[in-house]
Order: structure tokens, then C-alpha cells, then sequence
């Protein structure tokens, strides 16, 4: 080590010599022991500059590792769609194979749909039928409307009439027996009076022109007017008795009248209960209606179970864990396929406690694929509410008195940048390494 140091002496000391100007003078040989190489004040330039790169290095290492944070217990996760049956059928045709891709909408599976054709048709009948009827109500409607309307006008009419001939014949009744009979009384009376009068003359006369002491022509007029008065008595006795007659038909009118106004109001109120008929119908439409719609639910029923019949993708996806054949019977909610959108993924990371202190959302990473052996960017989505362990099916139970504290794992959802598909596809349940950029 000792010769190694005078020979870099030695040569330091002839590079030197070596730099000098001409017009100095050579330095004078001595016999000065030889110095180490700190004397020499490029060796120690060099060395200073060197000690500082290797501190600058130290420090940016540090802050370097101190500002991310790794876990390799991370993989890739995504959305797995299983597609299942939702009615109960015959497989009639399988147009998917295992690891395909789809696109949203294409026709996966197919099942024997003539049983659900079948009640389409029934549905579509009962439809056509239940609108039938609920015509025929409608129309009923407006006919009963006018049928009752003209019933009610008719009896008030009827009614009208008869009211006006309960009066007519009221009034008459009233007079035959007022004003006509007591005049056809008081005449009686007074004819009466006069032929009473007349034949009192006549019996007095009559012995008076037995003793000649009246002429007979005299008599013969006391006889005349007995007899006209007794005429008169006997026409005034008739018009009395057609007098009680016509009361008796006045009588007989008014009866008449009031069985007619009788009638005419139960024709009115027939025609009122009619009338409610329009309800009834108008009831019976609604049903009717009703009747329709429902109807019109069933056929879209029966054309829904109809179009599960061709089962369809709900996603782009590949296929996988394909699970169904031609002929096979399937059940509702049995599963067929299920099917994995590769350009929806994320990584789930499982990072230890300890290492989240300063990680939120929004935070640059990187994700290290071991397929691939490449890294990719992407960002802190969220953070998980619980620890991996307590969401387990069997959370550790440590109030058992065994507790041993462990440092537990907390998943990290990372989102990442869009990969194009010539790079890399990742799929669900690749492991891979995450990295989060805390600075």
C-alpha cells in the first residue's frame, strides 16, 4: 500500500513538473521526505466532490424511498357479469365459445320459445276481445244517455198534463158542486114556491066556480097556471137532477185526473230510476276499460317472458366458465356464462396499516405486472372500510384471551391510466406489485 501511495506521489509530482512554465526555473531537489496524497490540492478537489455526490445520492434515496409505498400482495381485479337464465326452458342453440369476445347485445343462448309464443297469442286474443267489450260499453253509454233522457222528458211531459188536467177537472168539480147545483136548487125551490102557490089558487078557486061565483074561464086559467107551474117545478127538478148528474161526472173527471197524475209520477220516477242506468253503464265501461288495460299488461308479460327466450350479453366482455348446451333444461336464475369486461379493471392492493399514514386519493402509482414484467401508471381511487381480515368470512375473534398483535392489510382500490390493448391486457386475479407516490 505504501509503494502504491509514493508511485501516485511520483506521478503527481512529475505531472507538475510537466505544467510548469518554461521560463520558471525548475524547482531545486531537496532531501525532504515525500508527501501523501491530501497535500496534493486536485486529489483532495477530486475527493471533496466525490463525498458530495455520494451524500447528494444518500439523501435522494432517501427522500426517494421515503416517499413511496410498495406492496406485492396486490392483484388485478374487475367486474365479473355472470349471465343466468330467467325463465325455465329447452336450449335450442349455444352461439358463444369459451374465452370469446362480445360486444353488449349480442345473442348469447337461445331457448325453445314456442310455449311463451303460444301464451303471447293467448294474451294478444284477450287483448283484442277485452277492447271488443270495452267498445260495446262505451257505445252503450251515450245510447242509455238519450233512451233515459227522452224516458225523463216524456214523464215530465206526461206529468205536466196530467197536472194540468187534475185542475181542469178539479175546477169543474167545484162548480158543478157550488154555483150549478145551488142554482138548480134555488130554482127547484122557487119553482116550487110558484106551483105550491099556483096549486093553492086552483083549490081555492075550485069551490068558488062550483058556486058559479068565479066564471069557468077564470078557473080554467087558475088551472093553466097550476099546471105551468108545476111544469116548470118538473123542469127545474131535471135540470137539478142533471145537475147532481154532472157533479157526479165531475166527480168521475177529477178521479180520472188524479190516477193520471198517479201514473204520470210513477212514469217519473221510473224514468228517474232509468236514469241511473247511465251509471250503471258508465260503471260497466270503466270495467270494461280496466278489463283492457289489464289485458294489455298480460300481453306485455307474456312478450317479456317471450323475449328472455334469446339471451343476450349486458356488457362487452370475454366469455368465461361457459356452462350451458344445446338440449340442456335450464331453471330461472341458473347461470350460463359469465362474462369479464377487460377494459374495466383495477388493482386492488393490500397495503399493511403502517403504511397508509399518508395515502389518500388522487395519489400517482405505479403498477408493476409480472406477465408482462412492465409498470404502469395510474392513481388512488379509495381507500377500504375495513381491514381484509374483518370482511373475511371468518373474522379472528380476539377476545379469546390468544391475542397476538398482527399488523393488518387494508385494501387500496388503484384505478389505472388506459393501457392500449397491443401492450398488455390485463385480466382479473393477475398478481402484480403496486407502488403509491406519496410526494
Amino acid at each position: 500500500m505504501e509503494l502504491k501511495v509514493t508511485d501516485l506521489d511520483k506521478e503527481l509530482n512529475a505531472e507538475m513538473k510537466n505544467h510548469v512554465e518554461p521560463a520558471e526555473a525548475p524547482p531545486k531537489q531537496t532531501d525532504a521526505p515525500s508527501r501523501g496524497p491530501l497535500s496534493n490540492p486536485k486529489f483532495r478537489r477530486v475527493l471533496v466532490f466525490s463525498l458530495l455526490i455520494i451524500v447528494v445520492a444518500a439523501i435522494a434515496g432517501y427522500w426517494y424511498l421515503n416517499g413511496r409505498v410498495s406492496t406485492d400482495d396486490a392483484e388485478v381485479d374487475g367486474h365479473l357479469n355472470p349471465v343466468s337464465a330467467k325463465i325455465s326452458g329447452n336450449i335450442t342453440e349455444v352461439l358463444i365459445n369459451d374465452n370469446q369476445a362480445v360486444k353488449a347485445g349480442q345473442v348469447l343462448v337461445k331457448i325453445d320459445p314456442r310455449d311463451f309464443q303460444a301464451r303471447v297469442d293467448q294474451a294478444r286474443a284477450a287483448l283484442a276481445l277485452a277492447e271488443a267489450q270495452a267498445h260495446a260499453a262505451s257505445v252503450t253509454v251515450p245510447f242509455t244517455q238519450e233512451i233515459t233522457e227522452s224516458g225523463r222528458s216524456g214523464a215530465g211531459a206526461d206529468m205536466q198534463a196530467a197536472l194540468a188536467d187534475q185542475a181542469r177537472a178539479r175546477q169543474a168539480y167545484q162548480i158543478a158542486t157550488t154555483s150549478d147545483l145551488a142554482l138548480a136548487k134555488a130554482n127547484v125551490a122557487k119553482k116550487q114556491a110558484t106551483a105550491d102557490r099556483a096549486q093553492a089558487d086552483l083549490e081555492r078557486m075550485r069551490p068558488l066556480v062550483a058556486k058559479a061565483e068565479i066564471s069557468q074561464q077564470q078557473f080554467d086559467s087558475y088551472v093553466a097556471a097550476s099546471g105551468e107551474a108545476q111544469g116548470d117545478l118538473d123542469a127545474e127538478k131535471q135540470k137539478l137532477a142533471q145537475a147532481e148528474q154532472n157533479v157526479a161526472v165531475a166527480k168521475a173527471q177529477l178521479d180520472a185526473a188524479n190516477a193520471r197524475v198517479g201514473q204520470a209520477a210513477a212514469g217519473t220516477a221510473e224514468a228517474n230510476a232509468n236514469f241511473k242506468q247511465v251509471t250503471i253503464r258508465s260503471a260497466d265501461a270503466a270495467a270494461a276499460a280496466a278489463a283492457v288495460e289489464q289485458a294489455r299488461a298480460n300481453l306485455a308479460a307474456a312478450e317479456l317472458q317471450l323475449s328472455y327466450t334469446t339471451i343476450v350479453a349486458p356488457v362487452d366482455g370475454v366469455v368465461t366458465h361457459k356452462s350451458v348446451e344445446v338440449g340442456q333444461v335450464v331453471e330461472p336464475g341458473q347461470g350460463l356464462v359469465i362474462l369479464v369486461p377487460l377494459q374495466d379493471i383495477w388493482v386492488t392492493a393490500n397495503f399493511k396499516e403502517t403504511q397508509l399514514k399518508g395515502v389518500y386519493s388522487g395519489q400517482k402509482a405505479e403498477i408493476h405486472v409480472d406477465m408482462y414484467g412492465k409498470t404502469f401508471t395510474g392513481h388512488v381511487d379509495s381507500i377500504a372500510g375495513a381491514t381484509g381480515s374483518r370482511m373475511s368470512l371468518l373474522p379472528p375473534e380476539n377476545a379469546t384471551g390468544n391475542f397476538v398483535k398482527v399488523v393488518q392489510r387494508i385494501p387500496v382500490k388503484i384505478v389505472l391510466d388506459p393501457i392500449p390493448a397491443d401492450q398488455a391486457v390485463l385480466r382479473p386475479g393477475m398478481n402484480v406489485d403496486a407502488t403509491i407516490i406519496l410526494h
